[in-house]
């Protein structure tokens, strides 16, 4: 088999798939701001910055400034940790928890309808498939 032509022809369909509205949508759902507000909306009772740079593997500077951010726009609040003052955590306001979901929303409409467009079988075997890649050690791929 050559990988080599096949991993060409997945770089361009990626390419030609980043392109696509919906899948564009769904790329950048998985960085910056919105997906800031999303990861923070899964954990309860604040999370402190450094969970989220280790998340998003970005710079604390940077999630700093996303903070900022997110913050004058009234989507989330920071306050000190009761139990170690050292520490600040975040949380979403009521509009940060609608931005939040309204996105999400958005999001999970577009995957289901292109599952829906592949059919139960390719949407399945799609789902399999990328289970397998998500389970290996990324160092493996070097």
């Amino acid at each position: 088999m050559d990988y080599t032509s096949l991993a060409r022809e997945y770089m361009q369909i990626m390419h030609q798939m980043r392109n696509m509205n919906g899948q564009k949508k769904i790329h950048d759902s998985m960085h910056g701001e919105n997906f800031m507000l999303f990861y923070i909306s899964k954990r309860q009772g604040g999370i402190i910055p450094s969970e989220i740079s280790n998340e998003m593997g970005i710079t604390s500077a940077r999630i700093a400034a996303a903070l900022n951010s997110l913050e004058a726009k009234g989507l989330i609040t920071r306050r000190i940790d009761t139990e170690d003052r050292r520490r600040i955590l975040v949380d979403l306001t009521e509009a940060g928890r609608e931005q939040a979901k309204k996105h999400s929303d958005m999001i999970l409409n577009i995957t289901r309808s292109m599952l829906e467009y592949l059919g139960e079988t390719d949407a399945t075997e799609l789902i399999r498939i990328m289970k397998k890649l998500a389970k290996r050690n990324p160092q493996e791929f070097n």
